[in-house]
């Protein structure tokens, strides 16, 4: 798997994760690891798109 479809993967479970974290706020559930691990993996994947888009 290339580098660049790595980070579109990671970015498209992140934002999910990002989204379902900011509601369990609200909801019941572990809002601030789901929150954590969502936003890691948004941030590493739009990095990775980045610097394969730079090269």
């Amino acid at each position: 798997m290339s580098e660049r479809r790595t980070g579109v993967v990671l970015a498209a479970a992140g934002a999910p994760l990002t989204l379902a974290g900011a509601a369990m706020y609200v909801l019941p559930g572990p809002g601030l690891p789901v929150l954590a691990i969502g936003l890691a993996a948004l941030i590493t994947g739009l990095v990775m798109i980045a610097a394969t888009r730079r090269s």
